[in-house]
């Protein structure tokens, strides 16, 4: 019986080391939780004014013949970026968008795979041999360099090496305990439609071409950017709702392994208590 109370409180003393470092994982989370949503509040603005000036030149070009503005061609190579996080202990976060890449991935099996995240490639790698280019690590720096040198790699796939259109799966930041995956064309640029819009007329400054050329390729940088700021911020609200659950899940499991602790004790001094009045009465007789 005594052996059986060692072994429970070892078990208690281990599980709250657990509860103390799940709880230090939370409070950390929620404390970059807020810094990525600080971010994505800042970002937001300029990625959407970004957005609604491309695609309004979208709807005013003249110059037709831009490759950033033109519908995709089914028979060109296409790409997939699938963002997940470099990290796990974020719950389904990762397992959720792996599983969606894999559909998109079955239903179009001649896609090319670009990986931004740790996590991702991992599993990616063992199954696909179509990975062509990777990001690893990139969330712990998250600065605005990031996001430029995946834009510049997206550009010259685009631009340069013949594919016609790259799409892109993450997970879109709501709230600490709601993020949605998305899965969107990042190239050719869609538009919007918008009647108020396509009555306006611009005179540019150089010019068309130069202009596109420009303001699409801020378009590509401002969006990764921004995908991988409500990624980020997915990922830590994840993080921080898991950690929140195994805290609480600790706390529990102390709570009954301490009612079995005192439970045995009490058995074992009961036990005790017997054997010394058996051994005082046979002494006695």
């Amino acid at each position: 019986m005594a052996g059986n109370t060692r072994d429970i409180k070892k078990r208690i003393e281990s599980i709250k080391s657990t509860k103390q470092i799940t709880n230090a994982m939370k409070m950390v989370a929620a404390a970059k939780l807020r810094k990525a949503q600080a971010k994505i509040i800042n970002a937001r603005p300029y990625a959407d004014y970004t957005n609604k000036m491309i695609r309004i030149v979208k709807l005013k070009n003249k110059y037709t013949q831009n490759s950033l503005l033109l519908e995709p061609d089914e028979s060109e190579k296409n790409v997939i970026i699938i963002v997940t996080a470099d990290k796990g202990l974020c719950g389904s976060f990762n397992s959720n968008i792996l599983r969606k890449a894999f559909e998109y991935i079955s239903d179009h099996k001649e896609s090319d795979i670009i990986c931004i995240g740790k996590k991702g490639f991992d599993q990616l790698k063992k199954k696909s041999d179509r990975i062509i280019d990777s990001f690893l690590g990139m969330f712990n720096e998250m600065d605005f360099t990031v996001s430029k040198k995946i834009s510049d790699s997206i550009l010259d796939l685009f631009l340069n090496q013949g594919y016609g259109k790259i799409d892109v799966i993450y997970n879109e930041f709501k709230s600490a305990i709601q993020h949605n995956i998305v899965i969107k064309q990042l190239l050719p640029i869609i538009p919007v439609e918008d009647k108020e819009i396509s009555q306006l007329d611009f005179i540019y400054e150089p010019d068309e071409r130069t202009i596109i050329n420009e303001l699409g390729k801020k378009f590509i940088e401002i969006e990764i950017w921004r995908i991988l700021l409500e990624s980020s911020a997915a990922e830590q609200g994840a993080r921080m709702t898991a950690m929140d659950s195994a805290t609480e899940n600790a706390a529990e499991l102390i709570q009954q392994l301490t009612l079995y602790y005192n439970r045995a004790r009490q058995a074992s001094i009961t036990t005790e208590i017997v054997e010394i009045a058996s051994g005082a009465e046979a002494i006695n007789n």
